[in-house]
């Protein structure tokens, strides 16, 4: 069977299991023993790159950074920060327009499931009295969730993205800046564009609303500016959080408990397997090959895969961890140009897929029409993929 055709059905099987809403960890175990059935790899050749998979420093720090995160999430959860933040937000904006968006995007600040659903309650109550469509409302509430995902280090899927690449995760986050601001800008052109100005009067902002902004700011600080390791940032927080909030040992050990997940474990571990039995069967070298000696440009493969990942899973970890490991092995894709401009297809495909939670969510909330819906999710969609050809050709040049 010819490499292009093995790659392909491992591709197909990966898609399909991930659409049953199949562990990921699960399926990409499971894509590394098919994978190497088809490449006749010894049993004991297997077992090196598992065990090289497991023991590596970037499968140990990835575990470690998602597990934190989880962790982070927990504390500002249940120890009110969101609430506040929002709170406080609500007190300094006067204009219901900025309002509705930045309910969505101050909880798209923290990673969690069907977080729409929360954000959705908000947007109706700061469209009360203004005519806006249930189509816009909704494309409101689910648009201005979503750029956090292309640069903020809390999400799985830029940091997992940087793990597989081996580029540092500040790179990535820079290179990915002008997708988000696309998205903001394509969000306030199409989406709260036509709705009038509504003011309402500024409220007290207290200091400790202020101070909840804190925890964000410093990991963003610390990672963007001074270059340290996700890890390191978000450990300093998180014990810094431990002792302001007066954490007791068992409130601690609650907390990490709860903030570690074999289902994330599993991911980092099967994602990793899988690029190492990529490697070690030769099937990287090969596509490569094939792409190489029949001339097919690389850009429309880094679009492709990626956007067919994206769209029919609605995961950024499972495009990532799906297709990254293929990419990195094509002829001149080395490079923070063709990992940006991937991760720019691949999210996109996100953001379009029918099977994305948020969407769903918004959609049913709002009870609107997703051809509506889609009419703007598409024009941004088109902004965002302008943009990255742009950076990639620049950052290429």
């Amino acid at each position: 069977m010819p490499d292009i055709l093995k790659i392909t059905a491992v591709f197909i099987i990966i898609v399909l299991l991930l659409k049953k809403r199949w562990n990921l960890g699960l399926v990409m175990v499971l894509s590394s023993v098919i994978l190497s059935v088809f490449y006749l790899l010894a049993p004991g050749d297997f077992l090196r790159a598992l065990l090289k998979a497991v023991t590596d420093k970037t499968t140990l720090m990835l575990a470690i950074a998602l597990t934190l995160i989880r962790i982070f999430e927990n504390i500002t959860r249940k120890k009110g920060l969101m609430q506040e933040m929002m709170d406080s937000f609500r007190g300094m904006v006067m204009d219901r327009r900025i309002l509705m968006a930045s309910m969505p995007a101050l909880i798209g600040l923290l990673p969690s499931m069907g977080g729409a659903l929360f954000s959705a309650p908000m947007v109706e109550e700061a469209s009360k009295g203004i005519k806006v469509s249930p189509e816009k409302k909704a494309f409101i509430n689910y648009w201005f969730r979503h750029p956090w995902e292309f640069i903020l280090p809390l999400y799985p899927g830029v940091v997992l993205a940087s793990a597989i690449s081996g580029y540092p995760l500040r790179s990535l986050i820079i290179a990915n800046l002008p997708y988000s601001v696309c998205l903001i800008i394509s969000g306030i052109f199409w989406g709260l564009k036509g709705v009038g100005v509504h003011k309402e009067g500024f409220k007290t902002i207290t200091v400790r609303g202020l101070m909840s902004f804190l925890p964000l700011i410093l990991i963003l600080i610390m990672v963007i500016v001074f270059h340290l390791d996700i890890s390191l940032s978000m450990g300093a927080v998180i014990l810094g959080l431990f002792i302001f909030l007066r954490y007791s040992f068992k409130d601690i050990t609650v907390t990490i408990r709860e903030g570690f997940s074999f289902e994330i474990i599993a991911i980092i571990l099967g994602v990793m397997t899988f690029k190492a039995v990529l490697n070690a069967s030769g099937a990287v070298s090969n596509i490569s090959a094939f792409f190489s000696e029949r001339g097919i440009p690389v850009l429309p493969v880094l679009f492709i895969i990626p956007f067919i990942s994206g769209l029919l899973t609605g995961l950024t970890v499972g495009f990532v961890g799906s297709t990254f490991p293929i990419i990195l092995g094509l002829e001149n894709t080395q490079n923070i140009a063709s990992i940006s401009f991937a991760f720019a297809s691949g999210y996109t495909g996100v953001l379009l897929s029918p099977v994305h939670l948020c969407l769903v969510l918004t959609r049913e909330y709002f009870k609107a029409e997703i051809a509506g819906i889609y009419k703007k999710i598409i024009k941004g969609v088109i902004l965002i993929l302008l943009a990255a050809l742009a950076g990639y050709f620049v950052r290429i040049s």
